[in-house]
């Protein structure tokens, strides 16, 4: 069963191949032993300052997708089962092949994990900026920039580890991101919801639409009347019985 389209698995990746990006050039600024081992600072710098702006727009341009405004939004909602989940210590336990809790499509730490990244994107484009462009900004703001830009930094780099650590150990997790299909008893046991809600509309996209009655008869053998015209059982007007009827003389 599909799980991601081409166009939310394109913005993944991309974002993530751009956050690396960020990640490994900002080591290489940072690290002393790195800085000598690597050299040329400057072109470490401006792939650095490239890949950092750069980091919205896949999300952007993925925002013409159907699919992807919609996972969006899945994961903008958090309902109670979501909380049931991150209280709980059985989150993995299954009951006949099928998990205990009603996950949907995107569990509770995931949605937790894009808002992170999605508000780390902003604040980190923000600081940069000011970092980049230092000159129209007080002492105080460079300084303030700079401290959240170096922490965040590390707290990106400690979030993306314990996501590629659970990734990871889920082979099917690992196939729906870059294949795009997971397999039903996959989604049974992490995303019972969402196994539910897709066989649930599959179904009522294969059940054919059904017409009245009234409406599968052709036109000719329908019997119109204007408003505030008698009509008798057999379906004639009285005007039409008047006109079938013999003339007296």
């Amino acid at each position: 069963m599909i799980r991601f389209v081409r166009a939310v698995r394109g913005v993944h990746h991309a974002t993530a191949v751009l956050m690396l990006v960020c990640l490994v050039t900002a080591a290489m600024l940072y690290v002393p032993a790195l800085a000598e081992a690597v050299g040329r600072r400057h072109l470490i710098r401006m792939i650095h300052i490239l890949a950092g702006f750069g980091l919205p727009v896949p999300a952007l341009l993925g925002w013409a997708s159907r699919a992807f405004r919609g996972d969006v939004r899945r994961l903008n909602r958090f309902s109670p089962a979501d909380w049931g989940w991150l209280r709980g210590r059985d989150r993995r336990a299954t009951v006949g092949g099928r998990g205990i809790h009603p996950v949907g499509k995107f569990n509770a730490g995931q949605k937790l994990n894009a808002a992170f990244v999605a508000g780390a994107i902003l604040v980190m484009l923000g600081t940069g900026s000011i970092l980049t462009f230092p000159h129209p900004w007080p002492d105080t703001f460079r300084t303030g920039a700079t401290f959240v830009h170096d922490w965040l930094t590390l707290a990106i780099f400690v979030v993306i580890l314990g996501h590629l650590w659970y990734a990871l150990r889920d082979p099917g997790a690992l196939s729906g991101m870059f294949l795009g299909r997971v397999t039903p008893e996959w989604a049974a046991r992490h995303h019972p919801a969402w196994l539910d809600e897709t066989r649930t509309s599959e179904a009522a996209a294969e059940t054919p639409e059904t017409e009245s009655p009234a409406h599968s008869r052709p036109l000719s053998t329908r019997n119109f009347v204007h408003p505030g015209e008698p009509t008798d059982p057999g379906g004639n007007t009285e005007e039409g019985k008047d006109d079938l009827s013999p003339r007296r003389s």
